[in-house]
C-alpha cells in the first residue's frame, strides 16, 4: 500500500510514480511504497521503495513544491541545479548519492528528481551523542576539512555552474543580511554592532570558489564509516569559500557541545588540517573567525524573520514565535566572540505574597503543565512537537514576569548613562541603534560593550537559559 502526504490525490499522485520509474529505471516492476518525509516549504523529498527483480530498492526523490517550478531568487539555487550541484560533487569525490535523472515535463510530476537512497543519522543532536557514532566522531572534523577542499576545488566554470549559480561577496552578504533586519523594525542594538564589527573587518583575500553554504552539523549525513553525504545545496554560490568553514564552526550547530566548535564532534585544528592537507592552501583562523561571526549574525536575523512570518499572516504557527525568541541566543554568541567579559545577572525578588487568587503565574503554569502533560502524553508527531514548543514559551513567559521587569529598567538606566540622555526604553533602544547605524556611535565607545554584554546575557536568560552559549557567557565568554 502506497503512502501520499502531498494533500493531493493519494492514488494518482502515486500511479504517476509508478508509471515514471518503470519507464525510467530498468527493472523496476512496481512501486511499493512512496512517503513524504518533510513537509518543507522549500523542497518536498520523499522515500521511494520500488519491486525490482533482485527485491525491493530504496530510491530518494526531491521536487518542488507541488511540482511547480519557482522563480529562483538571488542566492538560492533552483532544484534543476542542485541536481547539477550533486553530481559535481560526486564526481570530485564528495560522498553524495548519484543522481539517476531529472524528470521530464511529460513525466507529469513537475520539476523534480530521484536519486540514490543513502543511510545515516541527519539529526545534528544524535550525530553529537549517539553511541553508535562514538568511535567516528573524532575523525569528523579532520573528514570534514578534506570535504570542503574538495568542494572548493570544483571548476565552476568547466562544470558550467558559474552561469547557474549568483556570485556574493563578503560585503554584499553582510549589507543584504543588515537590510534585511532594518526591514524589520525592531531595535536590536547587538545585531546593529556585529554588522559594524563585520564591515571592518571584511576578508581582504576572499576568493571566488563554489560555496556550499549551508555545510553544518545536520545538513551531512553520518555512519559509522564517517560522512555519508553532504545535503541541502540551496544555497550554494560563488564566494569566499571560508564562509563554509565559519559555517560548520557556528555555536548554534554544535547542539550544546560548545567545548568541541566544529559540529559539536571536533575541533578547528582537526578541521583546518584536513582542509589543508587536500588543498594544499594554510587557513587563516581569523579569517575563518570573521564567518563564524556571521553565522551567528545572519541567524539572529533568521529567527526574527520568522517571528515576521507570523505577524504577517504567513505562518501563523506557535512554532514561528519561538524560534523569534531565540535570536537572543545568537547574539549572546556574537557577544562571546567580540565583547567577552564578566556579567551580572539580575535578581529575582522575593517570592511573591499576593493574596489574589489564582496570580498570573500560576494560570500560566497551570496552562504549561496541561501541555506538556495530557496533550503531549494524548498526542504524536507534529501536534506532540507543538505542544512541547508551547510549554516552552511559557517557560519564557514566566520568566519574564519573574526578572523581566527589573531587566529592562537596569537596561533604561544603562542606557541612560551611555547615551547620556534621557528617555523611555523604546526611544533609547532606537537612539542607540541609529548611532551605531550612521557611525555616531563608535564601536570603542566606553561602556557600549559592557552595556550590549549585561543586555544581552539577561535577555538569554529569560529566552533560552540552557543554551550553551548563554553559559558560555556566564563564564566569561570565549
Amino acid at each position: 500500500m502506497t503512502q501520499d502526504k502531498t494533500g493531493g490525490s493519494g492514488a494518482a499522485f502515486t500511479d504517476t510514480v509508478q508509471t515514471m520509474l518503470i519507464k525510467r529505471l530498468d527493472g523496476v516492476k512496481g512501486l511499493l511504497s512512496c512517503e513524504r518525509l518533510t513537509a518543507g516549504a522549500n523542497k518536498e523529498t520523499y522515500r521511494i521503495v520500488v519491486a525490482t527483480d533482485q527485491g525491493e530498492r530504496r530510491l530518494a526523490m526531491r521536487r518542488a513544491p507541488g511540482g511547480v517550478s519557482v522563480p529562483v531568487v538571488a542566492g538560492n539555487a533552483g532544484l534543476l541545479t542542485e541536481a547539477k550541484l550533486f553530481h559535481c560533487a560526486r564526481e570530485a569525490g564528495v560522498p553524495e548519492p548519484e543522481v539517476f535523472f531529472v524528470l521530464d515535463p511529460e513525466d507529469g510530476l513537475g520539476e523534480a528528481f530521484v536519486m540514490e537512497w543513502l543511510d545515516g543519522e541527519t539529526l545534528g543532536a544524535r550525530i553529537v551523542r549517539s553511541e553508535a557514532l562514538a568511535a567516528i566522531r573524532p575523525q569528523l572534523a579532520y573528514q570534514c576539512g578534506q570535504i570542503l577542499a574538495r568542494i572548493h576545488a570544483i571548476d565552476v566554470k568547466k562544470a558550467g555552474l558559474d552561469k547557474a549559480l549568483d556570485t556574493m561577496l563578503p560585503a554584499d552578504l553582510v549589507e543584504q543580511t543588515w537590510d534585511r533586519y532594518r526591514e524589520l523594525k525592531t531595535p536590536q542594538p547587538m545585531i546593529d554592532y556585529t554588522a559594524r564589527w563585520l564591515r571592518d573587518h571584511l576578508p581582504k583575500q576572499a576568493g571566488a570558489a563554489l560555496v556550499h553554504s549551508d555545510f553544518r552539523n545536520g545538513n551531512i549525513m553520518v555512519g559509522p564509516q564517517g560522512v555519508v553525504a553532504v545535503l541541502d545545496w540551496e544555497l550554494a554560490h560563488i564566494g569566499d569559500p571560508m564562509r563554509d568553514l565559519g559555517w560548520i564552526c557556528t555555536n548554534s550547530w554544535r547542539f550544546g557541545q560548545s567545548d568541541l566548535p566544529v559540529g559539536g564532534f571536533g575541533h578547528y585544528e582537526d578541521l583546518f588540517r584536513g582542509y589543508e592537507d587536500v588543498s594544499g592552501r594554510r587557513v587563516d583562523r581569523e579569517h575563518v573567525k570573521f564567518w563564524e561571526v556571521y553565522g551567528s549574525f545572519w541567524w539572529a536575523v533568521g529567527c526574527l524573520r520568522m517571528a515576521g512570518h507570523y505577524r504577517s499572516g504567513y505562518d501563523k504557527t506557535v512554532e514561528r514565535l519561538a524560534i523569534g525568541r531565540r535570536s537572543s541566543e545568537c547574539q549572546v554568541d556574537c557577544v562571546n566572540l567580540l565583547i567577552p567579559g564578566p556579567v551580572t545577572l539580575v535578581e529575582a525578588p522575593p517570592a511573591d505574597g499576593s493574596s489574589e487568587m489564582p496570580r498570573l503565574d500560576e494560570l500560566v503554569v497551570s496552562v504549561r503543565d496541561f501541555l506538556r502533560g495530557e496533550v503531549m502524553n494524548g498526542t504524536k508527531g507534529r501536534m506532540n512537537f507543538l505542544a512541547r514548543v508551547a510549554g516552552n514559551s511559557l517557560d519564557i513567559v514566566l520568566r519574564d514576569i519573574l526578572v523581566g521587569d527589573r531587566h529592562r529598567q537596569l537596561e533604561r538606566e544603562r542606557l541612560q548613562r551611555l547615551l547620556d540622555t534621557e528617555g523611555d526604553l523604546e526611544y533609547l533602544r532606537w537612539r542607540l541603534v541609529n548611532g551605531l547605524r550612521d557611525g555616531s556611535v563608535p564601536l570603542d565607545r566606553s561602556g557600549l560593550g559592557e552595556h550590549l554584554r549585561q543586555t544581552v546575557v539577561n535577555q538569554t536568560a529569560i529566552d533560552q537559559p540552557n543554551y550553551s552559549g548563554y553559559i558560555t557567557a556566564l563564564k566569561g565568554g570565549c
